[in-house]
């Protein structure tokens, strides 16, 4: 009887849902269809139960810009980065077929035509799941990102690629988008 228990333990161990450890996610671009993509599967993991923690590094850290003028206080080159970079969310390119906007455009009359929740509908879903989002401050010192330039996010941390690492470490999965 003993031997079954074990068992039984043993396969109940290997059926837990995947990714119990959670998940972290490694976001590198800042094109709208990859942002897209993150914050689905980030929004599709916490819904799954899984703690999810997305580390936004270069032009993923970049796209968390909101909209609007530059802080002040810049050197030359923070301030060209600023003007490269823009903020806000539907200034966001399509990493293939943008075409000068008219495919984004017709990307989101898709999405909405069909009820496929948009960008920022996607961030709002997110944070209320408790996603939880962390920007890299090598990147914002960089490009010279201040932290009231970024979309507000709750909870929203700023932190080193040593504390994503060890979120990865500790997550059963890890995706770079």
């Amino acid at each position: 009887m003993q031997s079954i228990r074990q068992r039984i333990a043993a396969l109940e161990q290997r059926a837990a849902p995947a990714g119990a450890d959670g998940m972290s996610l490694l976001v590198f671009s800042g094109e709208l269809d990859r942002l897209l993509a993150a914050f689905t599967v980030a929004t599709g993991a916490a819904a799954c139960g899984m703690p999810v923690s997305m580390f936004f590094t270069f032009w993923g850290a970049a796209a968390l810009k909101k909209a609007g003028p530059q802080a002040g206080g810049k050197s030359l080159v923070e301030q060209m980065f600023g003007w490269m970079l823009p903020g806000g969310l539907e200034r966001r390119a399509l990493s293939r077929l943008d075409m000068a906007g008219v495919g984004r455009a017709l990307l989101g009359r898709e999405m909405r035509r069909k009820q496929i929740p948009d960008l920022p509908t996607l961030i709002s879903m997110a944070a209320e799941s408790g996603v939880q989002i962390y920007v890299c401050d090598t990147t914002m010192h960089l490009m010279g990102i201040r932290h009231e330039e970024l979309i507000d996010f709750p909870g929203r941390k700023v932190c080193g690629v040593a504390q994503f690492v060890d979120l990865a470490a500790n997550a059963r999965t890890t995706l770079v988008i």
